[in-house]
């Protein structure tokens, strides 16, 4: 596990949960990044073969079980070919720290990995594409806004069965600010005329989002299903519910 999310009481609530007895064959772009490398270890434990592309030049531990494949996440001719057996496509991809100084890499590095894994899975027939969003509207950030519903738009358009996951902020190991703004929130929160928006917006952990992730891919979906923050927060107990009814 690595070391952000190694804490001994979130490895004990991930192998104490029932386990899926469908394993899924994953192909993950943007795995190397701060959501994908915390979520790639999670996924093995839970059973599922998982697939990540990386560059060639890239560097860094490797989880154990996992399957590395080398390509450019901003073409998808040098990967296409890799991803199959998969039947989930996980897509991470994006510019670390965003800001509002950074639009010009949001169309050159997120819009453009988004546009070829999307075309990619559509051609391929992928079962169950995820994609990660962004809360919207949103007050700032627009133009990183903007570049993720236009990619939410390519999903709809090439007509995939989708989840798209929209957190606000992930607060973990070197994304931690916000912490300050926990009790503001925790106001605004039950405050009738600021609630709902507040409630989107809101904080989520680094352990809420891998969860919710893990429970984006062992629940697919045909047709589009869109995962708001208040969903993100309550994963873990829905994946739980979802395991144990299936296997009931």
């Amino acid at each position: 596990m690595p070391a952000s999310i190694s804490d001994i009481r979130f490895l004990l609530r991930v192998k104490q949960l029932p386990q899926s007895d469908h394993p899924r064959r994953v192909f993950i772009t943007g795995g190397t990044g701060y959501l994908g490398s915390n979520l790639i270890p999670v996924l093995l434990e839970r059973g599922h073969h998982v697939r990540r592309l990386m560059r060639p030049t890239s560097k860094g531990n490797l989880p154990s079980g996992s399957e590395v494949v080398s390509g450019n996440a901003l073409d998808a001719n040098t990967y296409k070919h890799l991803i199959r057996p998969a039947d989930t496509f996980i897509h991470l991809v994006g510019v670390s720290h965003p800001s509002p100084a950074k639009a010009a890499e949001f169309r050159a590095i997120d819009l453009v990995s988004a546009r070829e894994a999307i075309n990619a899975a559509a051609e391929l027939g992928i079962a169950h594409f995820i994609y990660l969003s962004v809360a919207n509207p949103a007050p700032v950030m627009k133009a990183y806004v903007a570049v993720r519903s236009e990619c939410e738009a390519l999903i709809r358009a090439r007509r995939l069965n989708a989840t798209i996951l929209r957190p606000w902020y992930v607060l973990g190991p070197g994304h931690n600010w916000p912490y300050a703004l926990i009790p503001l929130y925790k106001v605004m929160e039950v405050l009738p005329f600021v609630s709902q928006g507040a409630k989107r917006l809101g904080l989520v952990t680094l352990e809420q989002m891998i969860m919710a992730l893990v429970e984006a891919v062992e629940s697919p979906v045909q047709g589009l299903r869109v995962v708001e923050v208040p969903e993100i927060r309550s994963a873990q107990a829905t994946l739980a519910r979802e395991v144990t009814r299936k296997t009931a």
